[in-house]
């Protein structure tokens, strides 16, 4: 970021935050069975790397309504993963500590992606 502008989606807070939570994410899941392989571990990684990977192809879109559009995709990924923890959590392969705290990353996460969804939506009508 160079002078407080937005020169990539890797200056947007956002997606450092969906990038952390992802690197939590494949962090909690390497103590899950090896038989959640192809179940709740690959469903955890697979929504949780979505929720970066949409902020950032939307961002280099050449408009604001794709942009936004990818957001919410980026938002719906998000939910997704929510709903993937707590199966996790319902069915013990995660304890309530780590759900809590995930859980709260996500709804953290989930916050900023709205105001940047208002924020594009807002300028896009603007201009």
């Amino acid at each position: 970021m160079t002078n407080g502008k937005i020169s990539s989606y890797r200056d947007l807070k956002v997606w450092q935050f969906a990038i952390d939570l992802s690197v939590v994410c494949y962090e909690v899941t390497r103590t899950f069975p090896r038989e959640e392989i192809y179940g709740l571990t690959s469903q955890i990684r697979r929504s949780s790397a979505s929720v970066a990977a949409n902020i950032a192809e939307g961002y280099g879109r050449e408009n604001r309504g794709s942009f936004a559009q990818f957001l919410k995709i980026a938002q719906g990924s998000l939910k997704e993963l929510e709903t993937h923890l707590i199966i996790a959590g319902r069915v013990g392969l995660l304890d309530t500590s780590a759900l809590n705290r995930m859980l709260g990353q996500c709804d953290e996460t989930g916050k900023m992606l709205g105001a940047l969804i208002r924020s594009v939506q807002r300028r896009k009508a603007d201009g």
